[in-house]
């Protein structure tokens, strides 16, 4: 497949850097995604019963999207309530696609290998995000083949939801399970689960918390186990579950970033003045537990309150976080993009652009990951328009992977077309590795960056381009050694 990438683009999506060198400098890199959910249809598909073209064609928009804005990540909902939008032995087709649990798509396609091929195709990672305990949401009739029919002893009522019980060795089992067939099956870059382990409380109408009904497992727990109070045993019971996975990754597919997205409040009282929900009482999660033994790759707590919120203040969360990683593991926070243009307590547009900024400040490198991709399709108050011309109007690499960095690819083949000399030509080794072109360009004595999708096989330059600098990325963000083009102004 081949495209034409034109002058005018190129210079739309670079900045001038390094005035003078004889080299262009490190390419420049921060993780930049969003979240796709698809949980009773929040993202995709925009209704359960599309046909398979109009899904096909609703995650092509939302991929062309992406790569406009200079996204390089998409965080894609692939197991919501113990179901599965790809074709599953384990779980059953999730409601999204056709309206009724466990029912195939017609004719039966693998959504989840689609979106693969066509991220992949634009430069994009797709992580691949799993719930590991929600079972159901009480829309729609569970199938037979789920797990709620096959063994109703693993999951509980709790509220108007269904979950499985955490404290059961057989849901670490389960979802483990799903998380391997995930990693052997598909070419994906990224695992990620987010906050719903245990379930967030329930208030009744007494006012008192319900009780999660765990008491036939508590009874079950291990000898080991019986001097620890419930709270306790129940945060092992998520500290095993977060261990697996992670485990999981490093031994199957070691090239695999693993992330987790926390609810963004520490324990009661680390943070002077914050205020809030307390994880490690509620939903008994201790990630900062979790960052200590290193069982992420990158951690994306949930910053969802404004800047200048005393009690919630954006960044002084972000700054907890980062000194809780101390370096060791990427603190990229999620950010409730989907509050701009909502009813209640919206965000304007600039809040959102604030908050990108403000992770850029003393991070090594940075992240942030936008929830979600419905509301930068609607483009509230210009948001998208905005990011693409403000805080991403300059492409970047994805950060390199630092656990499993791999092996740099061969420099890719590179020249000027003999039909034109604003016509560079693009060639790279093929296979999963390869996921696109870092190309700098030097007009005038000044360096100019973007990145170049694989299904970009042509670029055309500016007239004024004096030497190109073309590296291969890996999967794993490494550049391979640069292939360099100088243009010689005869050729003009």
């Amino acid at each position: 497949m081949s495209f034409l990438l034109t002058a005018e683009l190129i210079l739309a999506v670079c900045c001038g850097v390094a005035c003078g060198q004889d080299s262009p400098p490190d390419a420049p890199r921060e993780f930049r995604a969003v979240w796709v959910a698809t949980l009773d249809n929040i993202d995709w598909p925009s209704r359960s019963g599309l046909s398979t073209d109009q899904q096909q064609q609703e995650t092509l928009r939302i991929l062309d999207l992406a790569e406009e804005l200079h996204l390089n990540a998409v965080i894609l909902q692939v197991r919501s309530a113990a179901d599965a939008i790809y074709p599953s032995q384990l779980e059953p087709w999730s409601r999204c696609l056709t309206g009724v649990q466990g029912k195939a798509p017609e004719p039966v396609w693998d959504p989840l290998q689609f979106w693969i091929e066509q991220a992949h195709l634009r430069g994009l990672e797709l992580h691949a995000w799993m719930n590991p305990c929600r079972a159901h949401t009480n829309r729609g009739e569970l199938a037979d083949s789920h797990i709620a029919r096959r063994h109703p002893e693993l999951v509980q009522r709790y509220g108007n939801l269904l979950w499985m019980d955490p404290g059961r060795r057989e849901t670490l089992e389960q979802a483990l399970n799903v998380a391997s067939d995930i990693l052997r099956r598909y070419d994906v870059d990224g695992l990620h689960v987010d906050d719903y382990f245990y379930p967030y409380p329930v208030e009744q109408q007494d006012g008192q918390i319900q009780p999660f009904p765990d008491d036939d497992s508590w009874k079950l727990r291990s000898r080991s186990e019986r001097d620890s109070s419930r709270a306790d045993w129940r945060r092992a019971n998520v500290n095993r579950l977060v261990q697996g996975l992670w485990k999981r990754v490093v031994a199957e597919r070691p090239e695999v970033r693993f992330g987790i997205s926390p609810f963004g409040i520490g324990r009661p009282g680390r943070v002077p003045g914050i205020t809030g929900f307390d994880q490690y009482a509620g939903i008994y999660a201790d990630p900062e537990l979790w960052l200590q033994q290193g069982w992420c790759d990158y951690m994306a707590p949930q910053l969802y309150w404004a800047i200048d919120l005393p009690a919630q203040s954006f960044p002084i969360l972000l700054k907890f976080w980062q000194e809780q990683s101390a370096g060791r593991i990427p603190i990229w926070p999620g950010l409730l993009t989907s509050r701009v243009g909502a009813k209640t307590k919206p965000f304007p547009a600039e809040e959102i652009l604030r908050q990108v900024a403000e992770t850029r400040k003393g991070s090594m490198v940075s992240g942030q990951l936008h929830f979600s991709m419905n509301t930068l399709m609607k483009n509230p108050e210009h948001l998208a328009d905005r990011l693409r011309s403000e805080v991403y109007a300059q492409s970047a690499l994805a950060p390199v992977h630092q656990r499993a960095p791999g092996s740099p690819l061969a420099a890719p083949q590179v020249r000027l077309s003999s039909d034109s000399p604003q016509r560079l030509l693009l060639q790279s080794e093929a296979g999963p590795e390869f996921r696109g072109w870092g190309v700098w360009l030097q007009i005038g004595g000044e360096w100019q960056f973007t990145v170049v999708s694989p299904r970009v096989a042509e670029l055309q330059i500016p007239v004024t381009v004096q030497r190109c600098h073309v590296t291969a990325v890996s999967r794993t963000g490494i550049e391979s050694r640069p292939t360099i083009v100088r243009i010689s102004q005869e050729r003009r």
